[in-house]
């Protein structure tokens, strides 16, 4: 083995490290959400679509993909590039794979970090202070081609940017290694940090039938439907985030009472998840990790914003354009 091999392989266990570590950590990862990647010459490695970033020490989660290829074709313009999977991986590359490529440092990062997303479904969001290195806004954007065009059209305008904040989405971190990744990261968390409100007791009601749901053991979870500040948000404010609406839909199983959700299911209603106002969450015994860790997301995300403060939400035709993609079909099925 050369040199170069050498290093390769010490950036690979860097790099796979650093995900285990954040991917394990709910305010950064939240179940297969997030990717990296990391280039070496021509050659880019990203993680699978569908794969969790805490697996990254413990299974291969990345795809070698033919970097000179994309490049090619985002300078041509052409941001519906197929990503070309080297070695005959059967994985298939992160949707947000060209987003990586556009970026020109050696690592990158993309994560839904609470403690930032709490600042980027806010309509007033004005970056952090003092920002730790350069970075750039993108608007909201379908993820894949339509966000990859965005991002080229900021860093052409931006070019030094290693910070990306997307609206509604995340943040994406580039650096020439994980060190400087890391850095950037816990300044730009330390910064943005947003204390989440106190939890409110429980009330001690609790629903008489509850079908084949049982209460959800989370606690903050259980506030979306303690808390009457969280509730009163559900219905007008439940599409915050794209992976948010995936994985639990584009409208919020809530129930004014424990009538209200028992006659819905004589309704003929087959419920997965159901948030009764003062009662609690009840989920399904199929809701699965990748659910409930978008769920304790959104809980998250809704706990640091002040009162009756307005946010931003995806709106008809991109919550149309999520949910009928292919492309998310096959990541939710992996994360199943």
């Amino acid at each position: 083995m050369n040199a170069r091999d050498d290093k390769q392989d010490g950036l690979r266990a860097e790099v796979s490290a650093y995900c285990a570590r954040v991917g394990t950590d709910p305010l950064l990862v939240q179940g297969a959400g997030g990717n990296a990647s990391w280039k070496n010459g021509d050659t880019m490695w990203v993680k699978a679509s569908g794969t969790w970033l805490a697996e990254a020490q413990r299974t291969n989660i990345f795809v070698p993909v033919d970097l000179a290829h994309l490049r090619a074709a985002i300078a041509a313009g052409d941001m519906e590039v197929v990503p070309r999977a080297l070695a005959g991986s059967a994985l298939r590359p992160s949707i947000e794979t060209l987003m990586h490529a556009l970026m020109p440092q050696t690592v990158v990062m993309h994560l839904h970090a609470v403690e930032i997303l709490a600042h980027l479904v806010r309509p007033d969001f004005a970056g952090p202070a003092p920002a730790p290195a350069p970075w750039c806004w993108v608007d909201y954007h379908k993820p894949g081609a339509a966000l990859a065009g965005a991002i080229v059209a900021r860093l052409r305008e931006q070019p030094e940017a290693q910070i990306i904040f997307l609206q509604n989405h995340g943040v994406v971190i580039g650096g020439a290694d994980v060190g400087e990744v890391e850095t950037i990261l816990t300044s730009l968390l330390a910064c943005m940090r947003t204390e989440p409100v106190a939890p409110v007791a429980p009330t001690g009601a609790e629903a008489s039938t509850m079908a084949k749901l049982t209460a959800i053991s989370d606690e903050g979870i259980q506030q979306l439907a303690l808390d009457p500040r969280l509730y009163k948000r559900l219905r007008k404010e439940w599409t915050l985030c794209p992976d948010h609406v995936v994985f639990l839909g584009a409208e919020a199983a809530c129930y004014a009472d424990a009538e209200s959700f028992v006659a819905a299911q004589t309704m003929g209603d087959e419920a997965r998840l159901a948030i009764i106002a003062g009662v609690g969450v009840y989920v399904a015994g199929d809701f699965g990790a990748a659910r409930t860790a978008q769920l304790r997301c959104y809980y998250d995300i809704l706990a640091r914003q002040p009162s009756d403060a307005p946010l931003t939400t995806l709106t008809p035709p991109q919550l149309a354009e999520l949910l009928d993609w292919d492309a998310e079909r096959y990541r939710l099925a992996m994360a199943r």
